[in-house]
């Protein structure tokens, strides 16, 4: 299934994306793309309906985050090896782990603000893995079974506040809007190998990044199981998972967002997204 939530900002509803593109309502069956609604047993049933038995969406309706309620948006640094390479980083021995605020996530297609006084925005796709069920000390084996799904995030940095402003990783990658999401939240039963999906981005219709997870230094189940073993993951909870090589800070020389750029990404199987850059004033 394509999962996913439409409408203005904060007054999203739940929906689903049937065979045709059309966007089906599924208000009359779970409250939001959230908690428990993301758990199997109410996955499974959600399966069952019949697509063409539920309300279809009239007109363009926004996109928003394709999963409500996020605790924790927990992010992996430099775990593509090829990513690495580019940014002169050494692979780690253990996954490198920092947070984005819960409060950067908006909508595929929103717009992106580029905070006050940033000079270093940068881009970066990632395949977002959303938890569908509490997943504490668990085994790589197991791992999958707490993954209700994946999606297309894109995990907009700001690289002079996160690299040259002391401290943690977080506040370059925390601002306001630098966590888009979706469209879509595809059910893990969709996705036959998530190490080997194909990704891109663009800039301006230029593209700058063309990898694939199979490039993945620690894989979805690792991961899953890793991050377990220090705190419990929860319903709706999003790992992003690193990005490929390609990034505006690995260029030569590097190149960086400004208002009025477009970025476009995607991963197959999982959607596409399309954000206009903005300063926020």
């Amino acid at each position: 299934m394509k999962l996913l939530r439409y409408g203005e900002a904060g007054s999203e509803r739940p929906g689903l994306l049937d065979a045709d593109g059309t966007i089906r309502d599924l208000s009359a069956h779970v409250t939001d793309i959230a908690g428990k609604a993301l758990d199997p047993a109410s996955l499974e049933t959600l399966s069952k309906l019949d697509p063409q038995s539920l309300p279809a969406v009239s007109g363009n309706p926004r996109i928003g985050a394709c999963v409500a309620g996020t605790g924790k948006f927990i992010c992996i640094g430099l775990n593509y090896s090829d990513h690495a390479a580019e940014t002169g980083a050494t692979v780690p021995p253990e996954p490198i782990i920092f947070m984005k605020a819960s409060s950067a996530i908006v909508g595929p297609d929103d717009d992106v603000l580029i905070p006050r006084g940033s000079v270093k925005t940068d881009w970066e796709v990632e395949l977002g893995v959303v938890i569908g069920k509490t997943a504490k000390y668990v085994t790589e084996a197991e791992a999958l079974n707490y993954v209700a799904g994946y999606c297309v995030a894109h995990d907009v940095s700001e690289r002079a506040f996160q690299a040259e402003r002391q401290g943690q990783w977080t506040k370059g990658k925390s601002c306001d809007t630098f966590g888009p999401i979706g469209p879509w939240l595809v059910t893990k039963d969709e996705i036959q190998d998530p190490q080997n999906i194909p990704m891109w981005l663009k800039v301006n219709g230029k593209t700058m990044q063309n990898g694939s997870t199979k490039t993945m230094v620690y894989g979805v189940a690792y991961l899953v199981s890793y991050l377990s073993q220090f705190m419990s993951l929860h319903p709706g909870d999003i790992i992003s998972t690193g990005t490929p090589p390609g990034v505006g800070l690995g260029m030569k020389p590097p190149v960086f967002l400004k208002p009025g750029d477009v970025v476009e990404l995607g991963i197959e199987g999982l959607g596409m997204q399309k954000q206009t850059f903005k300063a926020d004033e």
